[in-house]
């Protein structure tokens, strides 16, 4: 690596780490107790479209480090509770590890597997599914098109789970990024999905590309 590389990572090192401490969703996150930023993320969605409720059955998929399923278990407890009493059930799963959380259950492995698929299908236990919320993402690599394909399977990975064990009126929220391959995805969800709404939480960084996908209502399926 050139000194000059060297100097360039480093001033971008340092901006990342200026804009972090100073970002207002982290210091709230640590206030609130939340391991990520991200929670303020689904709450503002969840907020803004009435998703999460106390009774439901929640997966969440690219859950490390647990601050979508800390928002979703504050969600299910009654008074909002970070422990104690939940009222409803989390299946979380990622191919990191995750810290406990309260009455979560947590899977370790990769969501592209067909043994992790069927541990994850295991743990719902036959349950309808109401809302799956997926984080996930690939590690990307730089080039535009190899990682739009790799950021379009995690996603259609996500909607065919979604499609096989929702219910009805359930929902799925996907995080997607703009830019090659993003029109195919709108097109996913409204081929499976009665609403489609694209969301862009405030809590996302505005340089970002990254955006959710919200579909609610399963469409009949040809053949079901």
């Amino acid at each position: 690596m050139s000194t000059q590389s060297k100097t360039t990572g480093k001033k971008v090192n340092k901006a990342w780490l200026h804009d972090h401490v100073n970002d207002p969703y982290v210091k709230q996150a640590q206030k609130d107790g939340y391991r990520a930023r991200a929670a303020y993320k689904l709450k503002e969605i969840d907020e803004a479209l009435g998703l999460i409720k106390p009774g439901q059955v929640v997966v969440d998929l690219g859950s490390t480090p647990g601050a979508w399923s800390q928002y979703v278990r504050r969600r299910l407890a009654p008074a909002g509770a970070a422990a104690g009493t939940l009222h409803g059930a989390i299946v979380s799963l990622d191919i990191l590890p995750m810290e406990p959380i309260e009455g979560v259950t947590f899977l370790h492995g990769d969501f592209r597997e067909p043994e992790v698929l069927a541990r994850l299908e295991a743990a719902v236990g036959g349950r309808p599914v109401d809302v799956v919320v997926s984080d996930m993402a690939p590690n990307l690599s730089g080039i535009g098109s190899a990682d739009a394909a790799r950021i379009s399977h995690l996603v259609e990975l996500a909607v065919d789970f979604a499609v096989q064990h929702l219910r009805a009126e359930g929902a799925l929220v996907a995080k997607v990024f703009h830019g090659a391959g993003y029109d195919e995805l709108v097109r996913l969800f409204r081929a499976n999905f009665r609403v489609v709404k694209p969301f862009k939480p405030k809590a996302s960084r505005d340089r970002s590309s990254e955006t959710f996908l919200v579909g609610i209502g399963l469409k009949a399926q040809a053949g079901a």
